[in-house]
């Protein structure tokens, strides 16, 4: 699959994410200490955008909180750390080209 332009790097400050519609999949994107890492925009345990979690640097790991109920996922994997989630979210190669974010769906 190509790589489709999420929005421009400028609108992604460090500790930060975004959500963004590609190709009709809602997907979060995140600047964790300068990676830039993609997920399903949703929380597998109640559809909670993660987008509007927060961002958690822990153990080394850049890890998302879902707003709603506490659930951590691991954003380099996608595997659920804590409950009361126990599915992954679906991760998605990002890079930089130019000014701007691309995602790979």
């Amino acid at each position: 699959m190509p790589f489709l332009k999420a929005f421009a790097k400028s609108d992604l400050a460090p500790g930060s994410g975004k959500a963004v519609v590609l190709n009709g999949k809602r997907i979060a994107v995140f600047n964790c200490d300068g990676a830039l890492l993609a997920v399903d925009d949703y929380c597998t345990h109640d559809d909670a955008s993660l987008a509007d979690g927060g961002l958690i640097v822990q153990d080394g790991k850049c890890v998302i909180e879902c707003p709603w109920h506490g659930a951590h996922f691991d954003l380099k994997t996608g595997a659920a750390l804590t409950l009361p989630a126990v599915k992954p979210v679906k991760t998605y190669p990002v890079r930089v080209e130019g000014e701007n974010i691309e995602v790979e769906l």
